[in-house]
């Protein structure tokens, strides 16, 4: 008899810990509209169909609830925060972005209006944020050279080259050309997305890039995370950074093009890396300033200057 309580107990508990209104909340920046409930992926007539950002999507979701972007071919240019409870799953259901190839973008067009010619083929403005920096042709990282802060002027650059010198970006356009002919951006937004004090979540299947500081930042209590599928590219400081007593997974992802460090680890964070790769092309594949970080289950240090591959 004691035995059959037992288990009805252990039953009772497993039933009531599992998120009764666990659902999908659909988002489509195109199509959508905020001031819809994101129930259906298609617009429907009740004002039930997707939603138009994430943020509001965030903003009407609950443990263990499922975010589902469409892939539209637009970016998304937001910068999201996931925390606490709400934000998180459990070990019975996840809580869930899945980003279907989408992109998160963090840059902004640089105005036509901004520059200003500083000799022979090359221009400047001056960002309203410094540092860290990134900038973009046509959504895509340009190649940086990196001058001397004690330097008066800017190293020489060649066409398609960009530095930061003395609070300016500095580019090098191409014969007969002027900076307003091409589609230029910074970035703008501090993170694509912030995690804190979460657990249960997993983010797969989606870009993020254009941000000035981090593309995913596990910023402080970020358990049991998983990073799965996803692409952090072209971000000012990191592609990935983890700190503050985070536990962060990292599967079958590609870091690279990011400012300092494609992954930046801090004190009292622990990270996964598998089935991933981690390019030394812009910055070191890991900049170590603290926590423990673990490739194909093996404890590494010291930070990683190569690749880490599957």
């Amino acid at each position: 008899m004691r035995l059959a309580v037992r288990l009805l107990v252990v039953m009772l508990s497993t039933w009531l810990a599992w998120p009764a209104s666990a659902r999908d909340i659909h988002v489509n920046n195109q199509s959508g509209d905020d001031r819809f409930t994101g129930h259906y992926l298609q617009n429907m007539p009740d004002e039930t169909g997707p939603v138009r950002t994430i943020a509001k999507a965030l903003r009407l979701a609950a443990t263990g609830d499922r975010i589902v972007l469409a892939n539209t071919g637009q970016p998304y240019r937001e910068s999201i925060s996931l925390v606490g409870s709400r934000h998180s799953g459990t070990s019975f259901q996840r809580f869930v972005i899945e980003g279907n190839g989408a992109i998160l973008d963090g840059s902004a067009p640089v105005s036509a209006h901004a520059w200003e010619h500083y000799r022979g083929a090359v221009f400047r403005f001056r960002p309203p944020r410094i540092e860290p920096q990134q900038f973009f042709l046509n959504d895509r990282p340009l190649a940086r050279v990196i001058g001397s802060r004690l330097a008066g002027a800017p190293p020489k650059l060649e066409p398609l080259q960009w530095c930061l010198q003395g609070g300016h970006i500095y580019f090098c356009v191409e014969p007969v050309r002027l900076p307003e002919d091409y589609s230029l951006s910074i970035a703008e937004k501090p993170v694509g997305i912030t995690l804190f004090h979460v657990q249960w979540v997993t983010i797969k299947n989606l870009t993020v890039q254009g941000c000035q500081l981090d593309g995913i930042s596990a910023f402080n209590s970020a358990r049991l995370v998983t990073i799965s599928g996803v692409t952090c590219r072209g971000n000012g400081r990191s592609g990935i950074c983890v700190g503050g007593a985070s536990l962060v997974h990292i599967e079958d992802s590609l870091l690279g093009d990011n400012g300092e460090a494609q992954l930046l680890t801090q004190p009292w964070s622990e990270t996964h890396l598998q089935q991933s790769r981690l390019l030394s092309n812009t910055a070191p594949a890991w900049a170590d300033h603290g926590g423990r970080v673990y490739l194909q289950g093996q404890q590494i240090k010291g930070g990683l200057n190569g690749r880490a591959n599957d």
